[in-house]
């Protein structure tokens, strides 16, 4: 192999190096964002039931109602806390399975 090879393989090896640097930083930015993401609609959500709770206190003034109203969103945020564990769970999942095949 002459001198000329050796270079173009040097240089085709540093070129896939920072090719692999800047789809891996892209990739990291990709992740941040959508942890943010859900991290926002979490807190959105959360927000919204409590608002959804305050305003049954103060508008719903028959007892029996407003116990019936509070129980089905009670139910739905607790479903809404379930999907969400499940959600963490293949995120993680997920993420963790993309380390490993890095690493190989």
């Amino acid at each position: 192999m002459n001198n000329e090879e050796k270079w173009s393989d040097k240089y085709n090896e540093i070129a896939n190096g920072a090719k692999n640097i800047k789809s891996r930083i892209d990739k990291d930015d990709l992740v941040e964002d959508l942890k943010d993401s859900f991290k926002n609609t979490i807190e959105n959500t959360t927000q919204l039931i409590k608002n959804i709770i305050q305003n049954i206190e103060s508008t719903v003034s028959d007892k029996e109602i407003k116990k019936e109203t509070k129980e089905v969103v009670n139910y739905i945020n607790s479903e809404l806390k379930n999907l969400l564990y499940e959600t963490e769970n293949k995120f993680t999942e997920v993420f963790n399975l993309d380390s490993v095949f890095e690493e190989e």
